[in-house]
């Protein structure tokens, strides 16, 4: 007979919850009841069931049947489509100028450049492209990882974030590696999506019993997403995988302090943030 274990969950403490459960192998059903959520188990294991969530909140205090925040429940958006739309445009202007080559000699990731002080260079790059197939990829790449991100941080925090891993990425790329040609795309950022995505199902997880192990499979996936896709031809592996590391990082730094999406005037002021970042870059202020 199937019975009711919690009630008057949010979304939140129910994925929470149901992930103890299927760390045991346990099987149950979540339903929404109007804006809260309920999980549903067979009689036979309810106690069981009982006994392995409250070892849970025994062993993460700050886990309370009341105290998980309203800003962790996830916002669907769609903003991955507008910053595809974006890259887009600008591959066209870029193509339509005529100067296609003298424009990613002065706005491409050129590490003795960056070296020099045109930091602006490990913003710009994100946006431009080598033709369209390298533009088609990275907007595949950006329209999933970069919603997916958002959809747990809210839009302006979201793109903030993939922003500061593409720089990062750049700028390590510049500082380490320190390669002669100039490297565009902005599969750097992409991967540094991957990386938050990866540190916040990390975060998530690793707390809960008998998922520790498993709690590291997002960042071998990761990892493995990086060596299938980042390692082409004419890939730049190394700013890929400074990316994906700079991703984890704000990725579990978000996820310890701020967790869940952001309340809407801090949204406004990351995006902002971003946006003021990409038009400073173009017109070489930074």
């Amino acid at each position: 007979m199937i019975e009711v274990l919690y009630e008057n969950l949010t979304q939140e403490q129910a994925d929470a919850y149901g992930l103890v459960l299927d760390a045991y192998d346990l099987p149950y059903s979540v339903k929404r009841s109007g804006s809260d959520w309920e999980i549903w188990v067979d009689e036979e294991i309810r106690d069981r069931a009982l006994e392995l969530i409250a070892q849970y909140i025994e062993e993460n205090p700050k886990v309370t049947m009341l105290d998980v925040p309203e800003t962790e429940i996830h916002q669907k958006t769609f903003t991955g489509i507008w910053a595809c739309l974006i890259l887009l445009a600008c591959q066209i202007v870029v193509n339509m100028s005529g100067h296609v080559d003298r424009i990613i000699r002065e706005y491409g990731a050129s590490s003795r450049d960056i070296l020099n002080g045109e930091l602006y260079r490990t913003v710009t790059s994100l946006m431009l492209h080598s033709g369209y197939p390298h533009l088609v990829g990275n907007m595949a790449g950006i329209a999933i990882f970069g919603t997916a991100v958002c959809n747990i941080t809210g839009s302006g925090a979201g793109w903030l974030m993939i922003l500061l891993t593409g720089i990062l990425g750049n700028l390590a790329n510049a500082f380490l590696v320190r390669y002669g040609y100039i490297s565009i795309g902005a599969s750097t950022a992409v991967f540094g999506a991957v990386g938050i995505l990866a540190a916040y199902q990390l975060y998530r997880k690793i707390k809960i019993p008998g998922q520790k192990m498993k709690a590291w499979l997002p960042i071998a996936g990761g990892l493995a997403l990086l060596a299938f896709l980042g390692s082409g031809e004419h890939s730049d592996l190394a700013a890929h995988l400074f990316g994906f590391v700079a991703g984890i990082c704000i990725g579990l730094l978000y996820a310890i302090f701020l967790r869940g999406v952001l309340e809407k005037r801090h949204q406004i002021y990351c995006m902002a943030a971003a946006i003021i970042t990409l038009i400073l870059s173009w017109a070489k202020v930074i």
